[in-house]
């Protein structure tokens, strides 16, 4: 019994060393987290992050443009304000701190969706955190879409899915990454195909490609959405007023995702489930 008890007291303390480690590692340089930066620190840990994240992701470094990070860090810093302040429970009302713990319950099964469809676990993460923050949503937003993915029915019957099905979390996961993949070869060409794929999945991939062929030179090319984001005066309201900031927020999310530590969150990066 006493070598039982001492083992079950060192699993403790292994336990609660690895979760202080993992604490500190998802802090800044400086150790502070987000809430106690200076806007000068915030945007050095946002695009610090931000570069991390779509390297892993894309096996690629993304040369974003200090515009398009700050962008990033507005976002971040609009997700940290609902850490433990709660407005109700509908997607983007409630405490951020329970969109992380339901992210906790769903990332198994949205990793192997992911996974199984050679596409990004962190984009089959995330990309339903800024849908619909984990929900399954059964009642149709002002455009018909539903589920945690926010699939139109038109657009789930593509993938072979019923509007019920769409919102069972697997068979929409799988649609989904497949709508990524589709995109991913869609924009292969462009060193930044994870972020169009992204863009696409809310703009629509004909839109996107349009908005490339417009907008893109030798100039602004090393980063396609920098380009898109920057002059989003010269595209139509939808984009300037909903599909501008859709990639940014992606990232913002998975950036608290990835480093709940960082903004006070005593939880684990999702990734790790």
């Amino acid at each position: 019994m006493k070598v039982q008890k001492i083992l079950m007291l060192l699993a403790v303390m292994f336990f609660l060393i690895t979760s202080t480690l993992e604490s500190r590692a998802q802090t800044t340089p400086s150790g502070k987290v987000y809430e106690d930066m200076s806007r000068p620190e915030r945007l050095a840990f946002v695009g610090e992050q931000a570069r991390r994240i779509a390297r892993e992701m894309s096996g690629r470094e993304y040369d974003f443009t200090p515009a398009f990070e700050a962008d990033i860090q507005k976002a971040v810093t609009q997700y940290a304000q609902r850490i433990g302040t709660s407005r109700g429970d509908r997607p983007g009302k409630t405490d951020l701190r329970v969109v992380l713990e339901t992210g906790q319950a769903q990332a198994p099964r949205l990793i192997a969706a992911f996974r199984a469809r050679n596409v990004s676990p962190l984009i089959g993460l995330y990309l339903p955190w800024i849908e619909s923050e984990y929900v399954s949503i059964p009642s149709p937003n002002s455009v018909g879409a539903i589920g945690m993915f926010q699939f139109l029915p038109k657009t789930g019957e593509h993938f072979g899915l019923s509007a019920p099905e769409l919102l069972d979390v697997d068979k929409s996961a799988d649609a989904a990454a497949r709508y990524i993949a589709e995109s991913l070869d869609t924009f292969q060409s462009d060193p930044m195909k994870e972020a169009l794929a992204l863009l696409a999945y809310n703009r629509g991939a004909q839109k996107t490609a349009r908005d490339l062929s417009v907008l893109l030179n030798d100039q602004n090319r090393q980063c396609s959405i920098c380009a898109l984001t920057a002059d989003r005066s010269k595209l139509d309201e939808t984009f300037r007023s909903e599909n501008v900031f859709y990639v940014p927020r992606f990232f913002a999310a998975a950036i608290i995702g990835e480093n709940p530590g960082a903004f006070g969150l005593q939880l684990r990066p999702l990734s790790s489930y």
